[in-house]
């Protein structure tokens, strides 16, 4: 048996997070809905773990992350958790320790956000860390923290704006008006719009399977690439682009590739 064969279909990471494997697609599941699946400590310490285990597993070659119950994705930071008064140093430093959203900025398999309901505050923060977010056509955004006092603290101000234009980022940031799905496909917060809200999962699901059904080195390298067209300039980018493309253009998915097209067959990819 393989390695990647005796992993568990599912696994309890704990009160809060479990993680699914179906094939080359692995979920990583917000289970606390009837809180919208508000963000509590179990969460931010559980995606973290899950990812990592998924990132670890070779069978799995894409990542989803959705959530439980009919209301909504993530309804933001769990107000039932507000501390009490705290200097501007202790915040900092009690934030610092929980930056859980940077980590999907280490995770090199392509990762998918599944949205339905309401997707505010935090829960937007953490779908912006994704490489692709498929909404229903229920879902709802916001960031409303500048009505409440405050700014996003999970990297809102920064990843909104490399998403949307700057200018839509900061309409959303100083109005912290909400948006329903079709005005985010519109300004390109979301990518993609399920059909109806009952059918999320299932047109996510085969949206994955068909990115997992190719090669998962390639895969990884384009997702390396485009990232770092955010960071890098003109040159180093497609430098980095050139190095990418020759470490991949003598694998044997390449050349399984060429060979699959040229006998008119479906390629078998291992990722070698």
């Amino acid at each position: 048996m393989s390695a990647a064969h005796s992993q568990p279909a599912s696994v309890v990471i704990n009160e809060a997070v479990r993680l699914e494997r179906e094939g080359t697609v692995g979920w990583v599941v917000l289970t606390r809905p009837g809180q919208i699946n508000a963000i509590n400590d179990d969460i931010r310490m559980g995606v973290p773990q899950a990812l990592t285990l998924l990132q670890l597993d070779a069978e799995i070659r894409v990542i989803v992350i959705r959530g439980e119950g009919e209301r909504g994705f993530c309804a933001g930071a769990d107000i039932k958790e507000r501390r009490g008064p705290e200097t501007s140093l202790q915040v900092r430093k009690r934030m610092e320790n929980v930056r859980w959203i940077e980590a999907l900025d280490t995770v090199a398999k392509p990762v998918i956000a599944a949205i339905h309901g309401y997707c505010m505050g935090g829960g937007l923060e953490l779908v912006l860390a994704c490489d692709i977010r498929f909404a229903a056509p229920n879902a709802v955004f916001a960031l409303p923290e500048t009505g409440l006092g405050l700014i996003p603290g999970g990297g809102g101000t920064q990843r909104l704006s490399r998403v949307v234009a700057p200018g839509q980022a900061l309409d959303m940031l100083l109005t912290g008006d909400r948006m329903t799905a079709e005005q985010a496909q519109r300004i390109g917060l979301v990518s993609r719009l399920a059909t109806d809200n009952a059918t999320l999962v299932d047109e996510v699901r085969a949206f994955a399977q068909r990115i997992g059904a190719k090669p998962p080195t390639a895969s990884a390298f384009v997702k390396q690439a485009a990232r770092a067209a955010l960071q890098l300039d003109l040159k180093s980018g497609l430098d980095l682009e050139l190095d990418l493309f020759a470490l991949l253009a003598p694998t044997k998915d390449a050349r399984e590739a060429a060979l699959a097209f040229s006998e008119r067959r479906e390629p078998r990819f291992t990722g070698e």
